[in-house]
């Protein structure tokens, strides 16, 4: 039985991860976080997953990240 394809099983493109790579250190950048990090780590985890989940707007991404860490924007 063959199985669907789904987009978060695609592979991430060069300009797919550079994008992701922006909201990763606009975070970094606003949060005082190093990318290398145990945190930094952690929101480029979930950046890569909402990306894949269709979330491409950096900003976008970004606010989803901060939700995902409790922080409220003001």
């Amino acid at each position: 039985m063959a199985r669907g394809f789904h987009r978060h099983d695609a592979p991430l493109t060069s300009e797919d991860l550079s994008k992701c790579q922006l909201a990763l250190e606009e975070f970094c950048r606003e949060n005082d976080v190093e990318a290398a990090s145990e945190e930094g780590e952690r929101a480029a985890a979930i950046i890569i997953e909402l990306y894949q989940q269709g979330i491409h707007d950096e900003q976008h991404l970004k606010q989803l990240v901060d939700a995902a860490r409790g922080i409220i924007a003001s």
